[in-house]
């Protein structure tokens, strides 16, 4: 326990006196974790925009007004087979009547020409959802075939396809650019990393020397750099935990008008949290033990 306190009493020694090249490290880490924090929240961004999209996306067919109960049900069981098929809702003649009504109520003369017809021209809706968005062309093509085609008057898909391509590009792109930002900040850092314990150990070369001297095995000797390690790991793991704090609490205020359903980052890093830390910080401790071990290898020549 006492050698165990000596370590750590000199490796924060080390930090306080290289503390221009201590603070640089964790400036350095703490921008490439946020770089990966950036990176990661903008994939769940993405992905929940994707999921909100892929839930309006739909298909429907209009059945003509002659379109008994019987047919309905026939055609549901029928589109309701298929394993893509997710979810078929049926909207009643009645339901589309009033539906209609109500998007033309401005509009006195499409309902004056509604009346004229004499009761209710429109038959049963039936719209479908699948997994996939590439899955309604199948069931379109399923559908269309000679004992229905007589049942159906038009369909509408209403794919977006657009607007998911779009967004897996701009996802995609943001992916790479934050990855290389990562990349770079990791790089940075090992090289800083790398140069302070050098420095460190070259301003000490005569202390070494009296460790060695009076006995003092490699670890003892290695202790301080590796304490070192951990203190830059905890402290910028730290800060970037309170940056990000603020920053998502200031982003959610924008998103709530995008996401209608109450969908925040603060909620996903708070139930994520434990993985999350995690995972960053078993990341930046192997990058900083890496770069200091190879640091004194180098210089201690042990």
């Amino acid at each position: 326990m006492s050698s165990l306190w000596r370590v750590v009493k000199f490796g924060f020694q080390d930090i306080f006196r290289n503390l221009g090249l201590s603070t640089m490290t964790v400036f350095i880490l703490v921008l490439m974790l946020l770089s990966v924090n950036t990176l990661w929240s903008m994939d769940v961004i993405t992905s929940e925009a994707v999921r909100l999209v892929r839930d309006q996306v739909n298909v429907s067919f209009y059945l003509s007004a002659g379109a008994t109960d019987k047919n309905v049900a026939e055609i549901k069981n029928y589109i309701t087979s298929f394993p893509e098929v997710t979810k078929v809702d049926i909207v009643s003649r009645e339901d589309v009547l009033t539906s209609f009504q109500n998007k033309h109520k401005l509009s006195p003369e499409v309902l004056d020409a509604l009346k004229e017809l004499g009761g209710n021209p429109f038959g049963p809706t039936v719209v479908i959802k699948t997994k996939e968005p590439g899955d309604y062309n199948k069931i379109i093509n399923a559908v269309s075939v000679p004992e229905y085609e007589p049942l159906i008057d038009s369909k509408s898909f209403s794919g977006h396809e657009d607007a998911l391509d779009k967004i897996q590009a701009i996802t995609s792109r943001i992916e790479r650019v934050g990855m290389g930002l990562a990349i770079l900040f990791a790089l940075i850092s090992f090289l800083i990393i790398f140069n302070t314990v050098r420095v460190a150990i070259f301003t000490q070369r005569v202390e070494i020397g009296i460790k060695r001297l009076v006995g003092a095995n490699n670890w003892f000797i290695r202790g301080p750099y590796i304490i070192e390690s951990i203190v830059f790991t905890v402290v910028s793991v730290a800060i970037t935990g309170v940056i990000l704090y603020y920053a998502l609490g200031w982003l959610d205020v924008y998103l709530s008008v995008v996401f209608p359903n109450a969908f925040t980052l603060t909620n996903y890093y708070t139930s994520n949290m434990l993985y999350l830390v995690g995972i960053q910080t078993t990341a930046v401790l192997l990058l900083t033990i890496v770069s200091s071990i190879m640091a004194m290898r180098r210089q201690l020549k042990i």
